[in-house]
């Protein structure tokens, strides 16, 4: 019967799925240190979300860098490489590797992806992902200073620290909504707030984004990114982006409490496809910042055929 109804409205179940997720997680209070955050996230999904692992259909492959709070000094640099592709009908491959640099803190992630997709419905794809690598964490104190001037300060070498994460992720050709979490190991992490070294939480993420076609040349996407760390609050991404005669890509962006964003894309060829984010944020760090800045770069390798259909907009 279970399965049956999934059949039948596979977005029902797990729309309802993520409103209880995100009920239950409003409720918790504190802060937590979050995973590298990026304005252009509908681009960098393999790094949130294992399931989408050869979704696109063909080879593809994404680079990101963000310079958060320009003028800010120790403010995180953050870049991102994502690869993935699809093997055989049902199955994606992917590999996601982020260099993230705050303070007097270094980690690199690397993680190897897969999924495996399902027909979830005549319209609806349902994929499964899991993930598995490691990161390097390092720590040079001579970059910075903890808040405790008493405290016995020691550098962290690159030390190995495993990462295993899954995530679900269904999608349509003009749909899509995933949750995943992409660690489920909790060890040592940088807390920029405290100027310390804590401990890692869980980090729950929810994606999702719907395309409508408001005329033939002009496509609209409103698109949300959830996070959570387990004893912090929510942080929640909104966006709306239109693409225009499948070249020109325009958007704002609002994360809430902390920022406002502009948005651009351009399709220089079919298959290469370049963006830029500006970051005006919304609180007192105003005052010491000029913004943040991220440049996307993708690369799709497609089929003759496939380059004669209309792209998609995830």
């Amino acid at each position: 019967m279970a399965l049956q109804i999934i059949k039948n409205n596979p977005m029902k179940v797990v729309l309802k799925s993520a409103l209880i997720l995100c009920t239950l997680l409003m409720y918790l209070k504190g802060k937590a240190q979050q995973d590298p955050q990026f304005t252009q996230y509908m681009y960098n999904t393999l790094s949130v979300n294992s399931a989408y692992a050869g979704s696109r259909g063909f080879l593809n492959v994404v680079a990101i860098h963000r310079s958060q709070w320009v003028g800010i000094d120790g403010a995180p640099r953050t870049q991102t490489l994502t690869v993935d592709s699809p093997i055989g009908k049902k199955a994606g491959l992917g590999l996601s590797i982020v260099n993230d640099r705050i303070g007097p803190s270094d980690e690199q992630f690397i993680d190897l992806n897969f999924s495996y997709t399902i027909q979830a419905s005549y319209t609806h794809k349902l994929s499964f992902g899991i993930k598995g690598g490691g990161r390097l964490f390092s720590i040079d104190w001579s970059r910075g200073q903890s808040q405790n001037p008493d405290a016995l300060l020691q550098n962290i070498d690159n030390k190995i620290l495993p990462t295993v994460g899954a995530g679900l992720y269904l999608h349509s050709k003009k749909s899509y909504i995933g949750i995943s979490i992409p660690n489920f190991f909790t060890d040592q992490h940088f807390d920029d707030i405290q100027n310390s070294v804590a401990s890692e939480r869980l980090h729950f993420f929810l994606i999702a984004g719907l395309v409508f076609d408001l005329k033939n040349t002009i496509k609209f996407k409103p698109a949300t990114l959830v996070k959570h760390v387990v004893g912090a609050p929510l942080i929640v991404d909104l966006s709306a982006n239109f693409m225009f005669h499948e070249r020109v890509r325009l958007g704002l962006s609002y994360r809430w409490d902390d920022s406002v964003s502009g948005l651009a894309g351009f399709q220089i060829t079919p298959g290469l496809l370049v963006g830029y984010a500006y970051d005006y944020t919304t609180t007192e760090l105003q005052r010491f910042t000029t913004g943040s800045h991220e440049i996307m770069i993708r690369f799709e390798l497609k089929t003759q055929e496939q380059r004669l259909k209309s792209p998609r907009f995830f």
